[in-house]
């Protein structure tokens, strides 16, 4: 106990110093300009996201680049100037020549007012137009997320299309009707005008939302605002049954293309799922006439348009099933009306061949020069890596082979100017640019560090790749291998073997890329060896391995863990008396498993919003499709509880093995969770007090299943850190 007050001291410091690695989140090449010389260059635009503890907030800072390029390699690069908070921007977007640029502004309200929104239009050098969009009142909030919202110039630069909450008409009390208000009558009859007449009986009425972090987000509209006339229009002719999201204007501005989500019987979770009922429409301005351009029982996102504009790129997958997959990529050419699959779903990662494509989305700007290559970054194994795809061929080739290993990430291509971020599990991310070379030569890019992350001293790292035994094989997909992640202190006591924190992924379609990490590199300067589990089921490993998995929870991923953790206990100098569990969601599902399933290896665990009762889950959930599929069964909105399949949930539950929980378990639980909602956690905290296991719960008020507020993730660390020492000693 005396020891626990400088410890904590000591912790505090370390979470301090590396949770103030600024994250990499966006960047924007300016236009050419040449000098009085000839040389061309451009500038480099990045956005930039950091923890501040003090302000208990993530702040956004921008930062701008000089790069001199002669149009087959960079000349010159360097920061121009220091780096300067953004403050209350929600979205911000440059227009296609580079001379304006458009701001989504929050402002606060005076007093009692809510908070309002502004759209604003800068040129080079002043703002030119700022629109009170909450006093015009045609629209509810704008979305500023990356599911539906976008902020999109149209070609002419003279309009701009966003995506907004529909208007909801005001409603008022059976029995208390209010003056109408100054302003609102129509000027011929003195009457209220019939469209901001309030309505009675409308007051309570339940609006379905799209789930976890969309709970604001319920019937979308494409909005367009007119520059030169100051005035919005919310687009007509988009069928009632759809909700639409990630518009871009077409070619020529005659309409608008978008992504429209199926909500018909009701709306599921839409955070994370890539499996969800949607296709391409284009919606004509002038007659409202919507088009459908891509087939309408699969499900896709993310479409790009060529700089040509004769081409759309977008991402395809199955609908329902697992939320994650392995993705199509397909083309719609806009002349012909003709789509072609340019990518088809790989079953099994290859070395040297393209691993498929798991990503969440297609970065804004993907499109080389030609209107003929994209690029695009994806999970390979254990890896991210950037790869160049000819859409005429479906060839394609790796950025990033040659490179040291790690997570790169493409940022933005524009004039065949790359840049990207690059990051590993000891180093945070920096800024890499580079020239797109030729067609077939591209092997060759060569990449430059603009801005550089010094490495994290004391963190060493590698990736090891793990066979099942053959009586886990899976009797339709054998064969199947996966990877771990361990990295370990490079510098501790000689002699002194660490001990070992394991961490299974969440999703569980989801992967540990090696990339910078914060609690596994803090947990790491502790002095804990940390194992990043990428069980069969994860990405980057085929569409074999991801589909092996569902029906098989609670037993595959559970043995894949246990499997890793005795191989390397083996293998390495670790101690083995000291091993822990941490994990999140479907990772919490593992841990809670492993230490009913294996109480003699593991000697404490501390879990993020867990999945501890897939049946008592399917209920409350917002994507009960997701108990279904993962427990092997068939998922129908107008299915019934059915005893058997109940049966089945509770039999791959990690509360079925709990009699035999001896580890103490820390709990974290965020209130507003609603993808495992927090009664999972509390199910199992009851459980465990009621065996007396030792166990501790934090409850985390304002967050939702990432427990990503700055002050849940800090307080988070602390108590995790603080346990397991206390539990390891």
């Amino acid at each position: 106990v005396p020891q626990a007050q400088p410890r904590v001291e000591e912790l505090s410091e370390l979470y301090r110093e590396l949770s103030q690695h600024p994250g990499l989140s966006t960047a924007c090449l300016g236009p050419d300009l040449t000098t009085q010389y000839g040389g061309k260059y451009c500038s480099l635009y990045t956005e930039w996201s950091q923890r501040d503890l003090a302000r208990a907030e993530n702040i956004k800072f921008c930062r701008q680049y000089l790069i001199f390029h002669d149009g087959a390699s960079i000349v010159y690069s360097g920061p121009a100037g220091t780096c300067s908070e953004i403050k209350d921007e929600l979205l911000s977007r440059e227009s296609p020549s580079g001379v304006l640029k458009a701001v989504l502004r929050k402002v606060p309200g005076k007093e009692k007012e809510k908070e309002k929104q502004f759209l604003e239009v800068w040129d080079q050098n002043r703002k030119v137009k700022s629109i009170d969009l909450t006093a015009l009142d045609k629209h509810g909030s704008v979305y500023d997320d990356d599911q539906f919202g976008c902020l999109a110039w149209s070609h002419s630069e003279t309009h701009l299309l966003y995506v907004a909450e529909k208007k909801r008409p005001k409603a008022e009390s059976f029995f208390q009707s209010k003056a109408p208000e100054l302003g609102t009558s129509d000027e011929d009859t003195g009457h209220p005008k019939k469209e901001d007449a309030p309505v009675k009986g409308e007051q309570f009425v339940y609006h379905e939302d799209w789930g976890e972090t969309l709970s604001t987000r319920s019937v979308p509209v494409l909005c367009v605002l007119d520059i030169e006339g100051n005035s919005i229009s919310v687009l007509e002719g988009i069928p009632e049954h759809l909700s639409p999201g990630q518009a871009f204007w077409s070619p020529e501005d005659t309409g608008v293309v978008f992504v429209g989500w199926w909500h018909e019987p009701f709306r599921l979770g839409l955070r994370h799922c890539t499996n969800r009922r949607s296709a391409l429409f284009y919606v004509d301005l002038t007659g409202g006439r919507c088009e459908l351009l891509s087939e309408d029982s699969r499900a896709v996102w993310s479409p790009r348009l060529s700089p040509d504009g004769c081409r759309i790129i977008y991402l395809e997958n199955n609908v329902l099933g697992p939320h994650q997959q392995c993705s199509q990529l397909r083309m719609y050419d806009w002349y012909t009306k003709h789509t072609s699959t340019v990518l088809e779903a790989v079953p099994r990662q290859a070395w040297g061949a393209f691993p498929g494509i798991y990503c969440g989305a297609l970065p804004g700007m993907c499109w080389a020069a030609d209107s003929r290559r994209i690029l695009l970054d994806t999970a390979q194994r254990s890896q991210q890596d950037v790869f160049v795809v000819d859409t005429a061929t479906g060839t394609t080739t790796s950025l990033t082979a040659d490179s040291p290993p790690g997570s790169w990430s493409v940022l933005t291509i524009d004039r065949d100017l790359l840049v990207a971020r690059f990051s590993t599990p000891s180093c945070p991310p920096m800024l890499k640019v580079a020239v797109l070379p030729a067609a077939g030569r591209e092997a060759q890019t060569q990449w430059i560090c603009l801005q550089d992350a010094p490495p994290v001293p004391g963190i060493s790292w590698g990736i090891r790749t793990l066979q099942p035994p053959p009586e886990q094989e899976h009797p339709q997909y054998g064969g199947l291998d996966f990877d771990a992640i361990l990295m370990r202190p490079s510098e501790g006591p000689t002699g002194q073997k660490p001990p070992l924190v394991v961490m299974p992924h969440g999703g569980p379609h989801s992967v540990f890329t090696a990339g910078w990490m914060l609690y596994p590199a803090a947990l790491c300067r502790v002095g804990f060896a940390v194992l990043l589990v990428n069980y069969r089921g994860s990405l980057g490993f085929g569409q074999d391995s991801v589909a092996s998995l569902p029906g098989n929870v609670g037993t595959q991923d559970v043995h894949d863990v246990q499997l890793c953790v005795e191989r390397v206990l083996q293998e390495e100098m670790l101690d083995a008396s000291r091993v822990a569990l941490v994990g999140g969601s479907h990772g919490g599902f593992l841990a809670c498993h492993l230490i009913g399933q294996f109480p003699d290896t593991y000697r404490a665990c501390v879990v993020r919003n867990p999945v501890v009762n897939i049946a008592s889950m399917v209920a409350t959930t917002d994507i009960p499709d997701w108990c279904l599929t993962e427990t092997g069964l068939p998922y129908k909105p107008d299915a019934l509880p059915d005893p058997a399949q109940w049966t089945e949930m509770l039999h791959k539950s990690p509360i079925r093995y709990v009699d035999r929980v001896r580890a103490p378990v820390l709990l974290m639980l965020g209130e507003d969770d609603r993808r495992v909602p927090p009664k999972q956690g509390l199910e199992y905290y009851r459980a465990l007090k009621a065996r007396g296991v030792p166990t501790r719960l934090l409850w985390y008020p304002g967050n939702n299943h990432a427990l990503a507020g700055v002050e849940a993730e800090a307080d988070g660390f602390m108590n995790m850190a603080l346990w397991l020492l206390k539990h390891l000693q």
